[in-house]
């Protein structure tokens, strides 16, 4: 069964479209990268995946793509939204069920972020942008390894071999599967959905 629903959020309403497996034993509540939609094809294989695994989904649009908008926020808007979503989805749709949170690229970073605050039980990062790109000026930028490094649950980062933001690295319940392509994650989709699949059998 699929459910769409908009839910406030103190930045405007976000969108949940919500997958349901038939007799869910935990739910995985995912979102988007920063110029995307919930349409991305990686997001799409892990969905299929989840729902074989009993685990119910909901992708996740923040408030800015459902106004319309295609340039992300600041984190001050992106986690707060994020949060109001979570907790909205734990009282009521999918209540009672181990929520685990995620998403790719920019929306692995709000998971991360928010993962202790909103309870989350598991982490899963799809495409990972661990190092930005350089600035105007040449110089580096630092590096998001502590956002990583701050989740205090399993974890799982599907990474491409080719990815232009970097690899991160395995450590603790920290784990990195790499597979073909870059961070598009189109290169390998069957590689993809058995490394959520494996994954999410810990749950």
């Amino acid at each position: 069964m699929t459910q769409t629903i908009d839910i406030d959020t103190p930045h405007g309403p976000a969108r949940a479209h919500l997958h349901h497996a038939q007799k869910p034993r935990a739910a995985l509540v995912l979102g988007h990268g920063a110029g995307g939609g919930v349409e991305a094809p990686d997001l799409k294989a892990a969905t299929a995946e989840a729902l074989e695994r009993a685990v119910s989904v909901a992708l996740v649009e923040q408030p800015y793509r459902v106004a319309g908008k295609k340039s992300s926020p600041r984190p001050n808007q992106l986690d707060p939204a994020w949060l109001a979503v979570t907790a909205r989805l734990a009282g009521h749709e999918l209540e009672g069920l181990p929520q685990i949170t995620g998403g790719r690229s920019a929306g692995a970073r709000v998971a991360c972020r928010t993962a202790a605050e909103g309870g989350a039980v598991g982490v899963l990062c799809l495409a990972f942008p661990l190092q930005p790109p350089a600035r105007k000026d040449g110089s580096q930028s630092d590096s998001r390894q502590g956002e990583l490094d701050a989740v205090g649950v399993p974890m799982l980062v599907v990474q491409g071999v080719k990815d232009r933001f970097g690899m991160p690295t395995s450590a603790g319940d920290r784990r990195v599967v790499e597979i073909k392509g870059d961070h598009s994650l189109r290169g390998d989709a069957e590689a993809l959905r058995n490394a959520v699949g494996e994954w999410l059998s810990i749950f």
